[in-house]
């Protein structure tokens, strides 16, 4: 990730997204968080950690364990005018909120004609593999990008981390990150931030010639480790970070497979019904007869996920999942 530029500066995802939090609240007086534990303990996975200090109890506002109810509030307050960002703790929370955010704030626009926009960001964290087992395990990112009036994306650097809160918050429809447990702690160099971010658009993070790894989120990492080790089979990987999972972005997926004419797609949620689904079905709709294998998916088991570290780790997509995959379509 590094490129030696003097400018740039070692930071963590973690960090990276309590800076943009900090940037939105300091460039506008309208913009407030509210959510779980958010103030005085800095947030349950430390992100909002000391701006309950800087910016005070009406800008950084603690809430009951109701998310029902904080996020109700947070529709309201956009619905006022106001630039809300709700954090739910993580995504298995989140369901208990859905009536809120598939019956108002992804429909009022709409039902209004126009005339109610919900400018909401909603923040949660999502993903497996850190042992919580399955009721905190979930990735459900599939699920909201089956809604249609809402935007959902998947930061899977530091940069999206930093740079993409504040086009969120601009956006007049309400926008869900979802925030992958296992990036926290990534490091790397983040350069400064010189133009917006765009978010309508996938970023192809490796170049490649004979597979495209198609993935978002904390699969990334994943991804390019397996290109790498295909790179000493002399496979050429191309790796998709989709970035935005709705609107997918279709000709950033359809010109990769153009290009290496295979693909793998990498989700970590269950094989079912999945966005490895829905892209699959797009590839094979939309470019068939660019494809010399067919498309191969790697996904979760379908199984809750287990505790176990083993078990855990067994029903997750991984690295040498992804080569073996990648050989399936090459070989």
């Amino acid at each position: 990730m590094a490129t030696g530029q003097p400018d740039e500066r070692k930071t963590t995802y973690r960090e990276a997204m309590r800076e943009a939090l900090r940037e939105a609240l300091r460039a506008d007086e309208r913009v407030f968080l509210m959510g779980e534990d958010v103030g005085r303990y800095g947030g349950c996975f430390g992100v909002s950690l000391g701006l309950l200090e800087e910016f005070g109890p009406e800008r950084i506002r603690d809430t009951p364990l109701s998310e029902s109810a904080f996020v109700g509030a947070g529709i309201g307050a956009a619905l006022s005018g106001l630039r809300p960002i709700v954090e739910i703790m993580t995504v298995n929370f989140s369901l208990l909120a859905l009536d809120q955010i598939l019956n108002n704030a992804a429909t009022l626009l709409h039902m209004s004609g126009g005339q109610l926009p919900v400018p909401l960001v909603i923040r949660m964290t999502t993903g497996a593999g850190r042992q919580l087992a399955a009721q905190h395990s979930h990735s459900l990112e599939g699920w909201y990008a089956h809604i249609p009036g809402i935007r959902v994306l998947a930061p899977a650097t530091i940069e999206d981390a930093r740079s993409m809160l504040a086009p969120a918050l601009a956006d007049p429809d309400p926008v869900l990150i979802f925030e992958h447990g296992s990036l926290y702690n990534a490091a790397g160099e983040l350069a400064p931030l010189t133009a917006p971010v765009d978010l309508d658009h996938a970023a192809t993070r490796r170049q490649g010639t004979d597979i495209s790894l198609i993935t978002y989120g904390g699969s990334l990492p994943k991804a390019l480790a397996a290109a790498d080790e295909l790179a000493a089979d002399g496979i050429s990987a191309e790796v998709l970070d989709l970035r935005t999972l709705r609107p997918l972005d279709g000709e950033a997926i359809a010109a990769s497979v153009a290009r290496t004419h295979r693909a793998v797609v990498v989700d970590e949620a269950w094989r079912t019904g999945s966005l490895a689904a829905e892209i699959s079905a797009r590839i094979a709709e939309e470019s068939l007869y660019e494809l010399d294998a067919p498309v191969e998916r790697v996904c979760s088991a379908e199984v809750p996920i287990p505790y176990a570290r083993l078990l855990e780790q067994a029903a997750l997509p991984q690295t040498a999942d992804i080569v073996t995959a990648a050989h399936r379509a090459v070989d």
